[in-house]
């Protein structure tokens, strides 16, 4: 490891509340990260119904392998960073509060029996404990850093509804376009399948947290889809924090 890398490392410090895992890093990082799909925790008040189990450890409850890349990039380059620490199910802080999978419903064809018959209560409960506190803690972390780029990570199913995904690394973007050219045209280096606005569309709204609060602080907004049997690939992680850590530092490679 390098000084310079180690002293990033130093920089860095983690901290737990019950919306959020909460990396401080350093004021000058160059890039300030979100996870929004970070854990599959269900918190104290609710339970997984039976039938709702057979989503557990898949990418219905969370994104497989996203924490890892997050906290490895956070730590490397001793950068600030908020993860979610609930599961999507509960509330998406990746859907804005009216979106209607904010709480989804189906899953697989099949019902999401933990969001069934939601009351007016349980939705009040679940936004102002979960999904409020999670936005309120990267706009006070955001706000916090001169970081000019908010990068978002994520991963995805390579199955999906049957059909097949090749794509290795998706760079999700709306209105920073010519960024994610710069930082796609990188990962196609070093990586054989890297593709723009997929597996989703940041021009559909997809990238919603991100570009949130990237607008509202005056950032740059890119998100980075990983398919999860690499994501999980513990090799496969630490070519890819290298590879965005070198970028994020403006180092040829």
């Amino acid at each position: 490891m390098t000084d310079e890398s180690s002293r990033a490392r130093g920089r860095a410090s983690t901290s737990l509340s019950e919306a959020v895992e909460l990396v401080s890093g350093s004021r000058d990082a160059p890039v300030f990260f979100t996870c929004e799909h970070a854990s599959q925790r269900l918190p104290d008040g609710w339970s997984w119904p039976e039938h709702d189990r057979r989503l557990l450890d898949t990418h219905w409850a969370y994104d497989l392998g996203a924490r890892e890349i997050t906290l490895a990039l956070a730590h490397e380059l001793g950068a600030s960073a908020v993860l979610a620490r609930f599961t999507r199910l509960l509330a998406d802080p990746n859907r804005e509060e009216t979106h209607d999978d904010v709480f989804r419903t189906l899953a697989d064809g099949e019902p999401v029996l933990l969001n069934s018959a939601l009351d007016e209560a349980d939705k009040a409960r679940r936004l102002v404990g979960y999904h409020r506190p999670f936005h309120a803690a990267v706009d006070a972390a955001l706000a916090a850093v001169d970081a000019p780029l908010l990068f978002s990570v994520h991963s995805f199913t390579p199955l999906y509804q049957g059909e097949r995904r090749q794509v290795e690394l998706g760079v999700l973007y709306n209105r920073d376009e010519a960024d994610a050219l710069l930082l796609g045209a990188r990962l196609a280096q070093h990586f054989a399948q890297v593709a723009y606005n997929e597996p989703w569309s940041g021009r559909t709204g997809l990238i919603y947290s991100a570009e949130r609060h990237a607008n509202q602080h005056g950032r740059l907004a890119l998100e980075l889809e990983v398919r999860q049997d690499l994501a999980v690939d513990p090799q496969y992680r630490a070519a890819l924090v290298r590879v965005l850590a070198d970028f994020f530092r403006g180092s040829e490679g």
